[in-house]
């Protein structure tokens, strides 16, 4: 899986694939319409591979939470919903996920984003783990 290729875009709901480069703007495609747009130099825009997790000792990129979020579900969507979910409950999936958190810097709408945009990626079969691991092996062994 690789999140370089994957943006949240400020001001746009859900996550963008980026489909083309020009010389002075992006083209993406937003994972739930499909529908395409440039993104310009002036907007801003964030790679998931750049995103972090606030935690009480180091951050923890994105894509490790991911991981944690796709081994306690086997791979699936998760099972909450995160729309009509009680607070209480998004808080004690994410305690369950990522014990560590910091609390004091994370807020409820991280948490939300956090959910619906593992399933977004899970929806789009952009979750693939086994890739890591297999290059892991390779750095191990060289």
């Amino acid at each position: 899986m690789d999140l370089k290729e994957i943006l949240f875009v400020a001001g746009k709901s859900g996550l963008y694939k980026i489909i083309a480069r020009g010389n002075n703007r992006v083209v993406v495609e937003s994972l739930e319409t499909k529908q395409r747009m440039p993104l310009f130099a002036t907007m801003r825009a964030s790679s998931l591979s750049d995103i972090c997790m606030f935690t009480q000792e180091e951050d923890i990129p994105l894509k490790d939470v991911f991981k944690k979020i796709y081994d306690k579900e086997n791979g699936e969507k998760i099972g909450l919903d995160i729309k009509t979910a009680k607070e209480a409950d998004l808080w004690a999936y994410l305690t369950e996920v990522l014990p560590e958190h910091d609390r004091d810097r994370i807020h409820l709408s991280d948490v939300k984003k956090l959910y619906s945009w593992y399933n977004l990626l899970q929806t789009n079969n952009l979750l693939s783990f086994e890739e890591t691991d297999e290059n892991k092996e390779n750095e191990n062994q060289q």
